[in-house]
């Protein structure tokens, strides 16, 4: 998971090549969206390039709130015709994955790919994916020191925001993680506070998601003998207590720590015809498998989807798909 620099002089030529990029992560962002987006723009910054930061968000997660300012909600549509316009995609591969309001209006745009999830999946000339790396803001980290040199203070503060979201603030980081840390460290010589952050990722939640967390945990059913847990959010529950935000990370570690406990369901009812839905597992458990028969994708132990559907039919048939991991 190291970016070669023939790697970065390819992502260089890249940018040599067009005059103007839209940037965008995907949808819902979370910390490491972000965090690899603010470090691809300062690579344009270095380079003079033009450049629009995209999100369709929402950014209703507490943490990344302060963020929200730096990204258009809409795109700038007088750059999408000149040839010389192309698309940098951070933190997913798939074109759906930036949303619905950007995917149609981007997708026949020349792009880079830089991303980390297990099912991602791009033109090797024009992308960096190394689906064993932690974070993509590791990722973007690298390319950074490769084609600029040691990133500012702010920047170093982004990268390592961005880095402990996807590790869990490291404990996701296994035996073979010296590289990760030691680039962590280079980011903490910079500016980088390992104490702000922890702060700054789990402080300022909301009364009411606490409130969604505990009807999480009330409406929480297992199968497979204890082995998978699963639990949902109605239209009626985001309308009473999710408006303002939700701690999903929270609610997937409670269950997961429950004994016997190896891989965690999540759905939300979004709309009366779509749902989202997460998934996280332990040790060998590979959830991307499941996620990805229904569209979506991810890591082996983190994934999603968005889906058309119904609650109601939905959940039985992604539970059913799990007899094919414990049975």
């Amino acid at each position: 998971m190291t970016v070669t620099q023939k790697e970065s002089d390819a992502f260089s030529e890249f940018l040599n090549e067009y005059d103007f990029f839209y940037v965008s992560g995907h949808k819902e962002p979370d910390g490491d969206s972000i965090a690899s987006c603010l470090g691809i723009v300062e690579i344009l910054k270095h380079k003079n390039k033009p450049y629009q930061l995209i999100s369709c968000g929402p950014f209703k997660r507490s943490e990344i709130m302060v963020f929200e300012k730096y990204f258009s909600s809409e795109i700038d549509t007088t750059k999408l015709n000149n040839p010389k316009t192309a698309l940098i995609q951070v933190d997913c591969s798939e074109i759906e994955r930036v949303g619905a309001d950007f995917s149609d209006l981007l997708k026949s745009l020349p792009v880079f790919i830089i991303d980390h999830h297990k099912t991602a999946s791009a033109d090797p000339e024009k992308s960096i994916v190394y689906p064993d790396s932690p974070a993509a803001s590791y990722l973007v980290q690298q390319l950074y020191e490769n084609l600029v040199g040691k990133p500012d203070e702010q920047l170093a503060k982004n990268l390592f925001f961005g880095l402990c979201t996807d590790t869990g603030f490291f404990r996701f980081l296994n035996s073979e993680s010296q590289q990760v840390f030691e680039a962590a460290g280079r980011l903490v010589k910079q500016g980088a506070n390992p104490r702000l952050t922890y702060s700054e990722i789990n402080s300022g939640k909301s009364f009411s998601t606490r409130k969604l967390l505990g009807l999480m945990l009330e409406k929480a059913e297992q199968y497979y003998d204890g082995k998978l847990i699963v639990t949902y959010e109605t239209l009626e529950d985001t309308q009473k207590l999710g408006k303002n935000g939700r701690d999903s990370d929270s609610l997937y570690n409670l269950l997961l720590s429950v004994e016997g406990c190896e891989a965690v369901l999540f759905i939300r009812q979004d709309t009366s015809t779509t749902c989202t839905a997460g998934f996280r597992s332990k040790d060998d458990i590979d959830v991307s498998k499941i996620a990805s028969k229904f569209g979506g994708g991810g890591h082996k132990n983190a994934s999603g989807l968005s889906t058309q559907g119904i609650l109601e039919e939905l959940m039985p048939k992604i539970v059913k798909e799990f007899g094919s991991i414990f049975n």
